[in-house]
């Protein structure tokens, strides 16, 4: 496969979109190895302002994008890593050894002294409160102020969950149920936020797992999340819920699988799609354009 060196030329004017404008909010869910990070090059390419706030490992892939088309990443990509706080040996022996020692109900019953130093969670909102470029230091304010054409992406949403929980019960072996409810309902609040209270676009990129369909029955690939209750609302939340799929060495989405919790607004109904958001920001800007009264599309 030949791999283009120069990205193509963008064909939005997305400053001239007014303040009102929307964007749009899309999950791409996948296995690992299925170019969900990767596949944010693509966005890069079409001229938004892109802001990838990484929760995990991923910071490599998207750089990749860039190594192996011989591009140096391009001004319009800024990231930041929110790093979960390391522990160290001794924190898992001592961990280790209550499980070794204590009853399930003590162990239940316990309380991390050190639980203020799991606050990755509480840094990932102060980083979304004002997000700063980790390769230019440059402060970018509060993703609720981003006009449309600003992107967000959170990699990932099991990052996400991992911190909510650490933040609730820090180093504890053993969650409760109202622990979990707690974690869970931080990140439903987050997601909703971005989702529902900020104009710029949003990406979030989920691992899979197969939960039951409380509402048809059945099992169905669902985004990976903490317990099983929200995994079904995420659909509602978003424009559009992608499965990334691999085949060989060809990457691909799919909005078409039955047994996937899928929805589109901005792509056909169909498998074996091209991996690239152009599809997607083109009927987005379209649509805006066209309600807004914003310029169209130039000729190409």
């Amino acid at each position: 496969m030949t791999v283009p060196t120069t990205p193509p030329k963008t064909l939005y004017d997305f400053a001239a979109l007014p303040d009102t404008a929307q964007g749009f909010n899309v999950t791409l869910m996948g296995p690992s190895g299925t170019g969900k990070t990767h596949a944010l090059g693509t966005l890069v390419d079409t001229g938004m302002k892109v802001f990838v706030l990484f929760t995990e490992s991923g910071v490599e892939s998207l750089q990749g994008y860039y190594a192996d088309r011989g591009r140096p990443i391009p001004d319009n990509l800024h990231y930041h890593v929110v790093r979960a706080p390391d522990s160290s040996f001794e924190d898992m022996i001592t961990a280790a050894t209550r499980i070794n020692t204590q009853s399930l109900e003590s162990l239940s019953k316990l309380m991390d002294p050190d639980r203020a130093k799991h606050n990755q969670f509480i840094s990932i909102l102060k980083a979304l409160a004002n997000f700063i470029d980790d390769r230019t230091g440059e402060s970018f304010g509060s993703v609720a102020t981003w006009h449309a054409g600003y992107v967000l992406a959170i990699d990932g949403l099991t990052g996400l969950g991992r911190a909510s929980m650490a933040m609730v019960v820090g180093g504890k072996p053993v969650k409760s149920q109202p622990d979990w409810g707690i974690a869970q309902d931080q990140v439903e609040k987050l997601l909703r936020k971005l989702c529902d209270d900020c104009r710029c676009s949003f990406v979030l990129l989920a691992h899979v797992e197969r939960e039951t369909d409380a509402v048809l029955g059945g099992v169905k690939l669902m985004a990976s999340t903490l317990g099983v209750k929200l995994a079904p609302k995420i659909p509602a939340m978003f424009s559009d819920v992608i499965l990334t799929t691999r085949q060989g060495d060809k990457w691909s989405w799919d909005t078409a699988n039955s047994m996937a919790d899928l929805k589109t607004r901005n792509l056909p109904i169909k498998a074996d799609l091209p991996p690239n958001f152009a599809a997607i920001v083109t009927k987005w800007y379209a649509r805006a354009a066209a309600s807004l009264r914003a310029p169209g599309l130039p000729a190409s």
